[in-house]
């Protein structure tokens, strides 16, 4: 069985729990031990197509932490808001809170160049010759920060109004931009131009309401397998039974979680060789993964919810809940 404990404050080293019980004992026969331990070996290389996007994400929102941390501009990285009218929630690259200021980023890191059609559609010419239509990127984001200021005004039940900047960052240095860009009623920066906005302006006493607001948002649940291949998208059911779900179901804080799997023979004739670590807040939970264990995770770009088994987990990173759902509702089309 798998039982929570309560982590001591200055501990170090987490408490030891009770072993959760293989379902299929000692007798587990010779084919399921044989694939449940090359399950546990198989190895997940990263996607590299979207390696590059996601190292520069990561990139921007350090450095615009670092640059803007002497003015007060506060960042959010991957906010995602519920959307009534399409359904589901969008994402927004990064929300940056200064003052009363909200900036609402979208982020692109392409290379090669692009055009804007008439749709205001944006065509990326690739320098391999192949041509992409990311469709309407201005109109997007504009819209996500509309639906983010009416969410605001609907939370703090006022008519508070807010400073909201929308800001595409083109942050790949070989990227040639169209002149048209510049006439889309949104500010456009390099990544250089990008960190010195946010070095140059001070905007001013923070509006605490405005900040909670943003903070109140959750954001991708991140599910790294064996190998390194990171999954993207909404965990909707751990799989290890009740007790874990109690344990963690009015959590605060995001879910972290390291798995080990030994990979020798010692680990294919035990019954119980994998070790799972929880933990959330100062809450702690080990015990070892019996087999036949499954998350079930809805990954971003697929149709459907898949099963994902523990034996290939390595680590995950589970948002902190969100505060916000139930904001826009009953809006009016943005």
């Amino acid at each position: 069985m798998l039982r929570p404990c309560l982590l001591k404050r200055n501990s170090v080293q987490p408490s030891s729990l009770a072993a959760s019980t293989n379902s299929y004992g000692d007798g587990m026969k010779l084919a399921q031990r044989w694939n449940w331990w090359r399950e546990r070996r198989r190895f997940h290389p990263p996607d590299e197509i979207h390696m590059a996007g996601e190292l520069a994400e990561q990139r921007l929102s350090r450095i615009s932490r670092a640059a803007g941390k002497s003015n007060g501009w506060h960042v959010f990285e991957s906010v995602r808001i519920p959307d009534a009218e399409l359904g589901g929630k969008r994402e927004i690259d990064m929300v940056i809170v200064g003052g009363n200021t909200m900036l609402v980023v979208e982020q692109k890191h392409w290379s090669g160049s692009f055009e804007i059609n008439a749709d205001e559609e944006f065509i990326q010419h690739r320098k391999n010759g192949s041509k992409h239509n990311h469709s309407t990127v201005n109109q997007r984001i504009a819209r996500k920060s509309r639906m983010l200021a009416a969410m605001h005004k609907e939370r703090v039940g006022q008519d508070q109004e807010v400073n909201v900047d929308v800001v595409l960052a083109f942050t790949n240095r070989n990227l040639d931009w169209p002149e048209r860009v510049k006439q889309l009623g949104s500010t456009v920066k390099d990544e250089v131009g990008f960190v010195e906005m946010l070095e140059s302006n001070n905007p001013g006493k923070l509006n605490e309401d405005l900040l909670t607001t943003i903070a109140g948002f959750g954001t991708w649940d991140e599910v790294e397998l064996n190998g390194g291949l990171l999954l993207k998208g909404d965990v909707l059911d751990l799989g290890l039974g009740d007790e874990v779900e109690a344990w963690q179901a009015q959590r605060t804080e995001p879910l972290q979680g390291e798995i080990v799997h030994p990979k020798g023979i010692k680990a294919f004739l035990s019954s119980r060789p994998s070790r799972m670590t929880l933990r959330h807040g100062q809450r702690n939970m080990e015990a070892n993964l019996p087999y036949g264990k499954q998350m079930k995770m809805h990954v971003v770009g697929q149709k459907a919810p898949q099963f994902v088994p523990w034996s290939t987990v390595a680590s995950l990173n589970l948002s902190r809940p969100s505060l916000n759902d139930h904001l826009g509702q009953s809006l009016d089309k943005p």
